[in-house]
């Protein structure tokens, strides 16, 4: 930073850079342990291996497959977004209601804390008991873990809005929804917006984790059958493509909260 508060010229690049270097490094070590043999390759397949696999399962090489790898993906995604979304349209509106008021916040916060710690992973097997084996038990367990960052992040947006708008509010004789859209809203907006980023985090999680338990096709299927066949190289490419979606939908994700956020830093 310069004596301004800006980032110094060439700061998010030399940032890049370092970025690149630790990947780099990371890469390194891996191919050197996987073909040094310090770590069998039945656990731990060369990078070359997994990148074999990759181009195989994505229907990128000559003698592909039938590119599993991409419905996988296609259905991970899906539980994941469809999953994330309902969370946040909930998250918003659950936390609206008890953000607004003083009253509700009192009464309902300690059992939000109470519900928030348990791992939605935990509530698997009730959500098997009453969905059963289907698409909506992976749906329906996302959504209520991803929910939580949401909600919390809006109740605590609204809950700090200035007490001095409240009063421009009242003289402009502004009705409570109209207060509630005009001013709590876009004062919860930043801490909205963070929490639907951790939300997205923890959509991918628990998706990944409802595919093995509940046998649903996805990326968390792959690896699972990957894992007990002894295949590494097929589980390490569905690792990698994981933490590739997880990469860009929260690359995606930041830049629009940038974009949405502009008029905090005209």
């Amino acid at each position: 930073m310069n004596g301004n508060g800006h980032p110094r010229p060439g700061a998010d690049g030399l940032g890049a850079l370092g970025a690149l270097a630790v990947l780099g490094a990371l890469v390194a070590l891996w191919w050197g342990a996987s073909n040094a043999g310090w770590v069998s390759r039945v656990f731990l397949p060369t990078p070359q291996a997994v990148f074999a696999s990759l181009l195989e399962g994505l229907d990128l090489s000559r003698d592909a497959g039938n590119g599993e790898l991409i419905a996988f993906t296609q259905a991970t995604v899906g539980h994941m977004l469809q999953g994330w979304l309902l969370a946040s349209l909930f998250g918003v509106l659950l936390g609206t209601a008890i953000g607004v008021s003083p009253v509700a916040r009192a009464w309902v916060q300690p059992t939000l804390e109470f519900i928030r710690p348990l791992p939605a992973s935990a509530l698997l097997p009730l959500a098997l008991s009453i969905f059963g084996l289907n698409r909506g038990t992976v749906l329906s367990v996302v959504a209520f873990g991803a929910m939580w960052p949401v909600l919390l992040a809006t109740v605590h947006g609204l809950a700090t809005l200035e007490p001095r708008l409240s009063e421009v509010a009242r003289c402009l004789q502004m009705s409570r929804g109209a207060q509630v859209w005009k001013m709590g809203l876009p004062n919860a907006m930043p801490d909205i917006l963070a929490g639907m980023r951790l939300a997205l985090t923890v959509a991918l999680i628990v998706a990944v984790v409802g595919e093995m338990i509940a046998a649903q096709s996805g990326l968390g299927q792959a690896i699972l059958l990957a894992a007990r066949a002894f295949r590494a190289s097929d589980l390490f490419a569905g690792i990698a493509l994981l933490g590739g979606i997880g990469f860009v939908s929260n690359a995606l994700l930041a830049g629009a909260e940038k974009r949405w956020l502009r008029w905090q830093h005209p």
